[in-house]
């Protein structure tokens, strides 16, 4: 009983929308901010290192450069603050995390990029 319960909270707090997205991929997370009672979106850029978890506590690592400085911020995926996710480029990866990228400076932290196949079977199937 109780976990049939657990599990109906947990799916009543995911999100539907998360876009396919997979280690190596960079992308935009649009991040709420609240200031006191002003609320503004922030987009945080970079390079996703890591994903680990699943359910509602699955997180994603994202990695930029700043001024010669590297950040890192651990997102959970099914967070009200993250507005939206949105992949701006695949890159080509054998690994599941990138932590190596730490220890690598300007074009080698970059992967190859790679051409996904999108949706498109579905748009040709509909016309």
């Amino acid at each position: 009983m109780s976990q049939e319960l657990l599990k109906k909270v947990a799916e009543s707090s995911m999100k539907d929308e998360i876009p396919d997205f997979r280690v190596g991929d960079t992308v935009n997370v649009s991040v709420r901010i609240v200031e006191g009672e002003k609320e503004r979106i922030q987009i945080f850029s970079g390079t996703v290192i890591g994903r680990s978890g699943s359910g509602t506590s699955e997180t994603l690592r994202v990695r930029r450069i700043v001024n010669n400085e590297g950040v890192e911020r651990i997102f959970p995926l099914h967070s009200p603050k993250i507005a939206s996710i949105e992949v701006v480029r695949s890159g080509k990866i054998r690994r599941a995390k990138l932590y190596y990228l730490r220890d690598r400076v300007g074009k080698a932290t970059r992967p190859k990029e790679i051409q996904r196949k999108t949706q498109r079977k579905s748009v040709e199937a509909e016309e």
